[in-house]
């Protein structure tokens, strides 16, 4: 199996990715230039967090043109494996493979420090090796991280299972008191309905070893690692 990872003008999460699929997991990977349209032989792809197009107009407004994105989009549609993490789900968002929008935090400051989230749904090729409802210990670091969609989008996110982490407290409480950014339903990641595209605004990519206080992150990548090689058997 391999593991690409893209690269916009902006991206600063790329090389950690890159260093937890190759070094941590010690699988094989390789960066995707937002120009590059060749996807041939990947597996999984990966849109890291960052500052794509330095967030002018909005985050991710702008990588939705990239190249890249048109092969993304037919990539997801066969079924391919995407993970969006912070601005690579903003991205998602604005390429239309994942509902709603990101807004603002609610507090306009960007936020960077560990949060806890709630594994709500532990069935998808993301979060297999969870359990059901498990709290896990994963930084985020955004301006904007402030999740929305009309109430018709969310019913069917929440009727088709699509929400897989909410913020909560270190107990598993879910309540707007340990919302960080003012995300709706204290939404943290959702997947599509075809379960294959993940986006999540904290980064996995940070915590997947346990010298930097937390490998909760880990298992996500895992997870994907496993379904794949059952799949490829």
């Amino acid at each position: 199996m391999k593991f690409g990872i893209v690269v916009f003008p902006g991206s600063n999460c790329d090389q950690d990715c890159f260093y937890v699929i190759k070094d941590v997991l010690g699988k094989p990977v390789k960066y995707i230039w937002h120009k590059d349209t060749d996807l041939a032989g990947l597996d999984c792809v990966i849109l890291p967090g960052g500052f794509s197009y330095g967030d002018y107009l909005r985050t991710g407004a702008i990588a939705k043109f990239s190249p890249v994105l048109k092969s993304i989009v037919k990539f997801a549609g066969k079924g391919g494996t995407v993970i969006g993490i912070c601005n690579g789900f903003q991205i998602l968002l604005e390429a239309g493979l994942l509902p709603g929008v990101m807004l603002k935090n609610r507090d306009l400051h960007f936020i960077c420090s560990y949060v806890y989230i709630k594994t709500e749904n532990n069935d998808t090729r993301f979060t297999g090796l969870y359990n059901p409802g498990q709290i896990l210990k994963i930084p985020i670091a955004h301006n904007e991280g402030n999740y929305y969609i009309d109430a018709a989008g969310l019913k069917e996110l929440k009727d088709n299972n699509q929400i897989v982490f909410r913020y909560c407290s270190d107990a598993g409480e879910v309540n707007d008191k340990f919302n960080p950014n003012g995300a709706l339903d204290n939404i943290a990641g959702i997947i599509n309905r075809k379960r294959n595209v993940l986006g999540m605004m904290p980064h996995p990519e940070r915590s997947a070893e346990k010298e930097l206080g937390s490998k909760d992150g880990y298992f996500i990548f895992k997870s994907v690692i496993k379904y794949l090689e059952k799949t490829r058997t």
